[in-house]
């Protein structure tokens, strides 16, 4: 990605950031019901959810809007939006109902102090609220599990109940040393009856619980609770093993019961966000009976069951390995009534050629089911792109329905009686909205896209993908962490640095997802070394054929990027001359104790995880010589560290000691310790500051 002229002028960069920070993202789409016109015609309404960043108020706000797609049954005839776009401030979660003819909302309101912050369920029918039930007031339970780890918000088919997941209530707790005031006219059985069951533990107060980690600091225990919609009754699901914790939830078929995803929380809690190998299993609990049973193999992980229109099957993602935080998964079929377990799509160990590479996505569509409940779609990275696919769950047979296009990448927000709802994007064009309908089984990839919203694509900027093979000497015999990949996507770091002149580097390391397991499985043991090489050699292989100055090169990393960034300039001193981290790791041995992943710092060292392993020296040793700290006494190159005060993945300790090291030699250093941000520094006003601080930090050190 490359533009020629380089900005001088801050004035001109926060301008730049301003206008292409409003482009807004897709988060959610549903579809409404089908509707017959008096003339015959049919129509079914698109109700999507965006986010946007916005300056003034230094927040992420949220907004809907309405599109009107007309069609005779297999194609769309036209479509368009119905009306503006409308910010909806403190939804959390919505659902509609089966039908369409309800509409359920997950609504926080009040103060933003401690305790101030309610929940609300409200069900909406037509143009009317139709319930409301403060759950903060009822006390059944805590807050509401809004995330897409644990969370869900699930109609019953009969849509008389809703489910959703939540903190299990809490005991209150007090000093020893609280005092009362004393009723001397009470009598010893009013006394009595004033002591209730949930009276407050005396010395609890500062009891400590568990939490599931970045991001999930608030959320311990979850519990599965049903609210019966026309008495406004709660009740929290018992039956739910004591050694899982349940989300992800949903009414088995004809409402007897609830399919969900259990994970293990002994003997204690990891992080789990962006961590799909937590060890999990599929469970159902019979409402009546209150019997638990177990509908997976329980060894392993899975994550997001959807049930099929015919309420027969459920499909699910299945992750055989519990090693690397992400990789390639299963696609495992769940027959409701004959209870056999079926893998339609394994794990690809390796890719060859143009071939289908395997399932790279943490969760599938709430929507992925075709009319016929014979296929599922979804996306996934394939190499450095991302694609739509349809699998066929009788004979496992994978098609994808965007292979051959311009080369973006492609997201699926919802599919319901065949129309498709999909986004896509490039690294030069936002999201842009789109539908089609799946065609027939056999002719998957002569899909007839229709743009509901299109986005402008942004002048000066082009892209490609460059396939590099590394020398013979790096080789890895097995194919060749983080585990995750670039794609071909819009992103607006890259996009601002290219339109300021920058040429734009994204590497896919081996390691990286969407290029088979095998080369998943190649990076553990060889951080710091094999990815750290793969990226310098992608920096020589373009510097040597494409036409840019080599003393002027720069690097820009977040996370494991800022670990190899941060290994780049002590290993490759001379090739950068200047760097931007943003809260790298640092030191694997002394982050263990600390992270949220402490799976993360054995496993990538070379080193098998068990919650109860103790490290000798060697393990040790082996942490310090695959960490950036290692390299500090060659490290020269100007850099600029951002860190989150709150962040629970790469606790900001680790950039201080990096910090104080660079100090000590006299290296120029600039950290920016942002107080309450997390592990991606996303907030608005820490986003948008970042990228300010890095580009002038950039003018700074590699002129203009």
């Amino acid at each position: 990605m490359e533009r020629q002229v380089l900005l001088s002028e801050p004035e001109e960069a926060a301008a730049l950031y301003r206008g292409l920070s409003r482009q807004p993202a897709l988060s959610a789409a549903c579809l409404g019901p089908e509707v017959t016109t008096q003339y015959g015609g049919q129509y079914r309404t698109v109700h999507t959810e965006w986010t946007q960043r916005d300056l003034e108020r230094m927040e992420n706000i949220r907004f809907c809007r309405q599109y009107l797609v007309f069609h005779d049954g297999d194609s769309v005839v036209f479509a368009g939006p119905a009306g503006n776009s409308v910010e909806t401030r403190g939804e959390l979660l919505s659902r509609e109902s089966p039908s369409g003819t309800m509409k359920a909302v997950l609504r926080k309101a009040g103060g933003t102090g401690p305790g101030e912050e309610k929940q609300f369920l409200e069900v909406w029918e037509k143009n009317r609220k139709l319930k409301s039930f403060n759950l903060s007031a009822l006390e059944k339970h805590g807050p509401v599990y809004e995330d897409d780890c644990f969370g869900c918000l699930s109609w019953s088919h009969s849509e008389t109940h809703l489910l959703y997941v939540a903190e299990k209530k809490r005991p209150k707790a007090e000093s020893f040393f609280q005092t009362k005031a004393l009723d001397v006219s009470a009598s010893d059985d009013e006394i009595a009856r004033l002591k209730k069951p949930d009276q407050a533990i005396k010395g609890d107060q500062f009891v400590f619980y568990e939490d599931w980690g970045e991001n999930m600091v608030s959320k311990s225990i979850p519990v599965l609770c049903v609210l019966d919609v026309e008495s406004g009754n709660i009740s929290v699901l018992e039956g739910v093993p004591e050694n899982v914790s349940p989300g992800q939830a949903f009414w088995a078929p004809g409402d007897a019961g609830v399919v969900f995803v259990g994970w293990w929380h002994e003997p204690f809690r990891l992080g789990i966000r962006f961590c799909t190998n937590r060890r999990s299993a599929l469970y159902y609990v019979d409402l009546i009976g209150g019997k638990c049973e177990l509908l997976s193999d329980d060894s392993l992980a899975v994550s997001s069951p959807r049930l099929s229109p015919d309420q027969c099957r459920i499909v699910y993602l299945q992750y055989p390995s519990l090693i690397p935080h992400h990789q390639c998964s299963q696609l495992c079929l769940y027959d409701w009534y004959t209870k056999v377990t079926s893998v339609v799509v394994d794990v690809v160990p390796r890719q060859l050629g143009e071939n289908f590479s395997g399932i790279y996505c943490s969760l599938l569509p709430l929507g992925c089911w075709s009319a016929d409940s014979q296929r599922v779609v979804f996306d996934s990275a394939q190499r450095s792109r991302q694609d739509l696919f349809a699998v066929d769950t009788q004979v496992g047979t994978v098609t994808s329905l965007t292979a051959g296009g311009s080369g973006g990448s492609w997201k699926l927000l919802t599919i319901d009686q065949d129309l498709m709802v999909a986004q896509f994007s490039t690294p030069s064009l936002p999201p842009t909205l789109k539908v089609g309908f799946l065609p027939s089984a056999g002719k998957e990839q002569s899909v007839l896209w229709v743009s509901l919203e299109e986005a402008e694509p942004i002048p000066d900027i082009h892209w490609g993908i460059r396939v590099l093979q590394p020398p013979p000497e790096q080789e890895n015999v097995q194919y060749g962490g983080p585990h995750s990949s670039f794609v071909t996507a819009w992103m607006l770091f890259p996009a601002m640095l290219c339109k300021m002149g920058f040429a734009v580097l994204l590497v896919n390391y081996r390691g990286s997802t969407g290029f088979g397991q095998d080369s998943i499985l190649s990076l553990p043991g060889n951080v710091g070394h094999q990815d750290v090489k793969d990226v310098q050699f992608a920096v020589e292989q373009v510097l040597q054929e494409e036409h840019f100055d080599a003393s002027h090169v720069a690097l820009m990393g977040g996370s494991h990027g800022g670990f190899i960034s941060c290994h780049l300039i002590g290993q490759y001193p001379e090739t950068y001359r200047a760097c931007v981290a943003r809260n790298p790791v640092i030191n694997i041995a002394s982050m263990l104790g600390s992270t949220d992943i402490p799976d993360w710092c054995v496993v990538e060292a070379g080193f098998p995880f068990s919650s109860d392993c103790l490290p000798d020296l060697s393990v040790w040793a082996e942490m310090l010589d695959k960490s950036p700290i290692r390299y500090i006494p060659q490290v020269k190159t100007p850099l600029l560290l951002m860190l989150g005060q709150e962040d629970r993945r790469v606790p900001f300790k680790q950039g201080m000691e990096y910090y104080r090291a660079l100090k000590t030699r006299n290296v120029p250093v600039r950290l920016l310790l942002y107080p309450k941000s997390t592990h991606a520094l996303s907030e608005v006003e820490v986003e948008s500051d970042s990228f300010m601080n890095a580009v002038l930090w950039l003018r700074t050190h590699l002129g203009s």
